[in-house]
């Protein structure tokens, strides 16, 4: 079992024929996904070859979809074109919508988000990112840009804010392994939240336990401790990147920024560990929290 993306998952890539989106093709290949073709509107009844494979490049998703029953696609376009990309693939139906591109207006993403809860979706998409490095069922499939080479399948979810931080905690835990990892941006507004993922973990019963990665700024993580204490049985361990940032700067992400004592991460750290979850100091702390819970169950 997995959440949201598994082996029979069939992918496509928006920005495909672009420098990122072919080099990063390439590599979802060779981690085992099943990449079924590319858009483009430009360059539409072309096909590019990448690892080994000719891939179709259409003109639209909705086409792509009706041609190779995608029901993932991937986005690598240029910030100022990413909301409509996106509202393309909303439009076409697309199951999972992973947006990887880094950039985007945080108005376009708003308006996108309005888009994808509006009438017009009927529930059909769902959307992780902006800004992140999408999702990863280890041994079955990759929806974005993490190394495929960093854990094999387990029995740990993880869900994470951070882009590299997902990285360095699979590799914390790599002796044991993933169910799903998945990074669901830093920014202010983002399609999948720690909520989301936690409620999925949840319900799948080959993930046995769960890492949720933070950072200061905002509340989704004091809204994720509410979450985990009345909806979540599994153990959850926690870590919250930022405890050293300085008060009112942003630090990296457009949506690590604290105000006052609200969004520290010293105060969601206390809001989890309220509710049961521990949450160590540093990425090696919260891997060797889950080491022990794993050791013991």
């Amino acid at each position: 079992m997995s959440i949201y993306l598994n082996k029979d998952s069939k992918i496509i890539v928006q920005g495909m024929t672009g420098g990122m989106g072919s080099k990063h093709t390439t590599l979802m290949v060779q981690a085992g996904s099943t990449i079924v073709g590319g858009v483009n509107a430009r360059k539409a009844g072309t096909s590019v070859e990448l690892a080994g494979k000719d891939l179709p490049v259409f003109g639209n998703v909705a086409e792509a979809m009706k041609e190779t029953g995608a029901d993932v696609s991937v986005v690598f376009v240029p910030p100022a074109f990413t909301k409509d990309a996106c509202i393309e693939a909303i439009d076409a139906g697309i199951g999972l919508l992973v947006v990887i591109t880094e950039g985007v207006p945080v108005q376009d993403t708003a308006e996108v988000w309005a888009y994808l809860n509006g009438p017009s979706n009927h529930g059909s998409t769902r959307m992780i990112g902006p800004n992140c490095p999408g999702i990863i069922t280890p041994g079955e499939s990759l929806a974005g840009i993490t190394p495929h080479t960093i854990a094999g399948t387990g029995p740990v979810g993880l869900v994470s804010k951070s882009g590299t931080l997902t990285y360095q905690m699979m590799y914390e835990l790599r002796d044991y392994g993933f169910s799903t990892a998945i990074g669901i941006g830093g920014d202010p507004i983002v399609g999948t939240t720690h909520i989301d993922a936690l409620a999925a973990f949840e319900a799948d019963p080959d993930t046995k336990a769960i890492v949720m990665i933070g950072e200061i700024g905002g509340d989704a993580e004091e809204r994720a401790a509410a979450y985990i204490k009345d909806h979540v049985t599994k153990p959850v361990v926690g870590y919250v990147a930022g405890f050293t940032a300085p008060e009112g700067k942003t630090m990296g992400h457009a949506g690590a920024i604290v105000s006052g004592s609200s969004g520290t991460a010293q105060a969601k750290k206390e809001a989890l560990e309220a509710v049961g979850v521990k949450v160590g100091k540093t990425p090696s702390e919260t891997a060797q929290l889950m080491r022990d819970i794993l050791q013991n169950m």
